[in-house]
């Protein structure tokens, strides 16, 4: 599925759109280039959920963990991770055994490590100032 965004509003309720249709264990593996707004996404994806509290990229933490909502959400970023056994190192099948979301930003650079049936989210940069093209594919909206 292809949706357009105009604004970081639009991105935000896709976000939590999509977080209607997953359930426990669910691994969502977000690309895009820096600042496309896949962090965006996330915080709607927490809102979806019902996590309370303030989502930011845990880009020098690797993950930070949101409860309190239907689902916890485990929100990853890979972007200084070296690859999929790094992964491993910080316990990524003990996050996927929690039965909560993973949200996975730059999940490029774990390819190996994703399961057949993780959602993709791609964002790109659009035609306009703040338009965003949003691919999501392995989920049903």
């Amino acid at each position: 599925m292809e949706f357009v965004s105009d604004s970081v509003e639009q991105t935000e309720a896709l976000g939590a759109r999509l977080a209607g249709a997953l359930g426990p264990g669910a691994v969502v593996a977000f690309t895009g280039d820096l600042g496309a707004g896949k962090t965006a996404f996330i915080r709607g994806l927490a809102r979806g959920l019902g996590v309370p509290g303030r989502v930011t990229s845990p880009t020098f933490t690797i993950v930070d963990e949101h409860e309190g909502g239907r689902l916890p959400l485990f929100h990853f970023d890979l972007y200084r991770l070296g690859g999929a056994d790094e992964l491993y190192d910080i316990g990524w099948e003990d996050y996927l055994a929690r039965g909560g979301v993973c949200a996975v930003e730059w999940s490029e650079r774990m390819e190996d490590a994703l399961e057949p049936g993780a959602v993709r989210v791609d964002i790109r940069r659009g035609g306009g100032d703040g338009q965003r093209l949003i691919t999501i594919e392995g989920v049903e909206l």
